[in-house]
């Protein structure tokens, strides 16, 4: 399924940085509030270890890249205005930056680390803002957005739940589609909050408020990115985030990118989300770069493992999203497409799965003939709510097929 990442956070954060170094797009960065206006888009990936190597197969990717046995399967990613407080009343560019989001599946929220900007992006004396206050009015901004949005009509509604016409899970359904929620959203958020969705009468203005959070939270969940922490300031607000048990990924995308580019021209060698680097051409470094190299791997590489920029998408896909890798062929044997391409694609799909879901996902008629599917490795035959695993292997028989 196609997954499109939005990264958001308030100007100067380094959301654009983020997004040049994860696609290596060069969009227009600097010091000051608002340089992105318009959404700004851009191709990702996330990274897993490819089945070629464990088959002892030379794979053939059409969808993907396989490069030195990692598969590389893209995500879409947006990088949206930057958000300021009361964004959700049209303040800054509060508007077009929510109306941005309204597709994206998952959050990145890209946070100065450093505390060198305020709330409205400005330079500050780094270390002297909190990036804490970032986190906690972001997730109040989009909040405020939903209530808006639930918020309009909110009598006709209630008539309407309370008259047995339509059930609350319904209207919402219908009301908030245009932002990607689905009903099951609304449920669980129904759930969370622990009100009563047959009675919305009994609904306060902080219900509402306690409710537009726990959606916000199931639909558009937020995976925290500190940034910057090639920056001295940041690493007190990194220890304060871990004592508060605030779960983030550090990150210094600028390092990212400034490897990412050099690896582009062959200079070094380099795989985003690696922990370290080789360098192929030290004579078409300079002296500087040089010093700013060494810097990264004693500073960034050595203390936190990799720059951070590729961890983030990996777990805002695998560990907030709960998506797993398939892949399907049509011979089992050779584990190929009928091109003869050798795991042709790597497929992102939701944990729970079943393989009749697969064949819907691969086309439609595929799914409307299906008979059953093959696990390539074990040759095992599978019911059609057979549930998937990471990294499985699959066979869809259909009548389709037997045409």
């Amino acid at each position: 399924m196609d997954i499109l990442i939005g990264i958001v956070g308030k100007p100067n954060s380094g959301k654009t940085t983020f997004l040049n170094a994860a696609s290596l797009t060069s969009y227009k960065v600097a010091d000051y509030p608002f340089t992105t206006i318009d959404a700004q888009q851009g191709v990702g990936y996330v990274r897993v270890k490819c089945v070629c190597e464990e088959l002892g197969v030379k794979d053939n990717p059409q969808n993907s890249m396989c490069i030195e046995g990692n598969r590389f399967i893209p995500v879409n990613l947006l990088d949206v205005a930057g958000l300021v407080p009361d964004a959700w009343k049209g303040r800054g560019l509060g508007n077009q930056f929510l109306d941005s989001l309204r597709r994206a599946d998952v959050l990145i929220h890209v946070v100065d680390a450093s505390g060198s900007c305020d709330a409205e992006g400005r330079p500050v004396e780094p270390g002297s803002w909190n990036p804490m206050d970032d986190v906690k009015f972001l997730e109040r901004e989009v909040a405020m957005w939903f209530k808006q949005i639930i918020s309009k009509d909110w009598q006709r509604i209630v008539r309407q739940v309370e008259s047995g016409a339509k059930s609350l899970e319904e209207i919402l359904t219908e009301k908030l589609s245009g932002l990607a929620i689905r009903r099951y959203h609304v449920r669980m958020a129904v759930k969370s909050a622990g009100f009563d969705p047959t009675k919305p009468s009994r609904w306060g203005d902080d219900d509402l408020y306690t409710f537009s959070h726990e959606l916000r939270k199931v639909s558009k969940p937020i995976l925290i990115c500190l940034n910057k922490i090639d920056r001295k300031t940041a690493k007190k607000n990194i220890e304060a985030f871990k004592k508060e048990n605030i779960k983030f990924v550090a990150a210094s995308a600028l390092a990212e990118y400034f490897l990412r580019v050099l690896a582009r021209d062959d200079v070094i060698n380099y795989l985003p989300g690696d922990n370290d680097f080789e360098i192929l051409k030290p004579q078409k470094l300079t002296e500087k770069q040089k010093e700013t190299l060494e810097k990264i791997r004693e500073e960034i590489l050595d203390v936190y493992g990799s720059t951070g920029v590729q961890d983030a998408i990996n777990r805002a896909v695998f560990d907030v999203l709960g998506m797993i890798t398939v892949y399907p062929v049509e011979d089992m044997n050779k584990f190929t497409d009928h091109k003869g391409n050798v795991l042709p694609d790597a497929l992102l799909v939701p944990k729970g799965t079943t393989v009749r879901e697969l064949a819907y996902m691969i086309h439609t008629e595929l799914g409307e003939t299906f008979i059953y599917a093959l696990d390539a490795r074990t040759k095992q035959r599978l019911s059609e709510e057979h549930k998937l695993e990471d990294k499985s292997i699959i066979k869809i028989v259909s009548a389709k097929a037997l045409r």
